[in-house]
């Protein structure tokens, strides 16, 4: 191997972990252990135990599946709303180019009242979410 080519291989840890220490746990004490690794959300159970053994603080997350499905559901509500939008940016010019005045302004009569019921709907989709978010919200707890 000539002078300038390096090693295959991973480079090696400034601060490698070279002292092992082996615990030994009754059935209780185990499952003890393991609901509260699955609650701190943490992946590797060395790294819970040593943040544990250290002091560290960690933080039990829970993930409420009802709040999840709420805002997927919210998100694509909004992704439709959006959609109308462009629909009704499009109805408009269609209407004014193929429809005689008369005949546009009683179409777009009706589409008013549509647009109306949406934005009812929309503020009641907005007072609920804040409802939801206040009853809900990490900070009220």
């Amino acid at each position: 191997m000539s002078k300038g080519q390096k090693k295959g291989g991973r480079t090696p840890k400034l601060k490698p972990k070279t002292h092992l220490v082996m615990l030994r746990f009754d059935d209780d004490e185990w499952a003890k252990l393991l609901t509260m690794h699955e609650q701190s959300g943490v992946n590797a159970r060395a790294v819970f135990i040593k943040a544990h053994f250290f002091g560290l603080p960690f933080r039990v997350l829970t993930e409420d599946k009802n709040l999840v499905e709420y805002y997927t559901r919210l998100s694509s509500f909004h992704a439709q709303y959006r959609a109308v939008g462009n629909n009704y940016n499009q109805v408009v010019k269609e209407l004014k180019s193929r429809f005689s005045e008369k005949k546009a302004m009683a179409l777009l009569y009706k589409l008013e009242k549509c647009t109306l019921e949406l934005v009812a709907i929309s503020h009641d989709i907005v007072q609920l979410t804040k409802d939801f978010e206040a009853r809900w919200s990490q900070k009220s707890v």
